[in-house]
């Protein structure tokens, strides 16, 4: 099948991207990374990807009046490059309406969370000062509402006795891992779509996300 041209947006480390870009360079997930764009110069997630020969370009918001001027710009950036999906993997920027209507339907999401539990930031300390059991991550398409699109699918994360913020977010990022690319891959083979508001998976509304249950540690 003829693969998918992607772009992936990143400001940190980029490690889903890497993971991404990995599964796409072994053949195993069928979508060609066009491009990574980065809010941040700085973005250790860059390196990553020039190591792999991909495409980089920088986009930094200071050099903009204001968000929505900077959102204008980032859409032209990307649509050189005419990816048919945007993969936000890190990307810490709230979106305006004009980016996600020029490319609505296609822009996922993973939030380390199981949505709509801790919408937003710091997601593992809230989960931990709520004595929470289970935490997890979730990949969802972007809309208006913050971390509100239709979820796709969860994976459950055990939360154990002692854990840190640190040692939790090791165990949701394996999970990220796993489950990111599960849900590019079935946009890409066109199984999933976002259609009346709602997300999709093999010609069928999905009333509830698609969960992986808990896995033990380190799995």
């Amino acid at each position: 099948m003829s693969r998918l041209p992607i772009a992936i947006l990143i400001s940190g480390r980029g490690t889903n991207m890497r993971v991404v870009a990995e599964r796409a360079a072994g053949g195993s997930l069928p979508v060609d990374v066009r491009v990574v764009v980065s809010d941040q110069p700085a973005a250790e997630g860059l390196k990553t990807a020039a190591a792999m020969n991909i495409t980089t370009r920088v986009l930094e918001p200071r050099e903009f009046a204001d968000r929505p001027t900077y959102d204008r710009a980032l859409v032209q950036l990307i649509e050189q490059y005419q990816p048919k999906l945007i993969v936000l993997a890190g990307f810490m920027r709230i979106l305006t309406p004009h980016f996600l209507g020029a490319f609505a339907g296609r822009i996922l999401n993973v939030h380390p969370s199981l949505l709509p539990k801790y919408r937003g930031l710091h997601t593992h300390r809230r989960a931990l000062e709520a004595r929470d059991t289970v935490h997890g991550v979730s990949v969802h398409f972007v809309t208006e509402e913050l971390d509100g699109g239709p979820v796709v699918l969860q994976a459950e994360v055990p939360v154990l006795p002692g854990d840190s913020e640190q040692t939790l977010s090791a165990r949701v990022q394996q999970a990220e891992h796993r489950i990111y690319p599960q849900a590019i891959d079935w946009f890409a083979r066109g199984r999933l779509l976002l259609q009346d508001g709602r997300a999709w998976l093999d010609g069928k509304p999905l009333d509830a996300p698609v969960r992986e249950p808990s896995q033990a540690a380190g799995g």
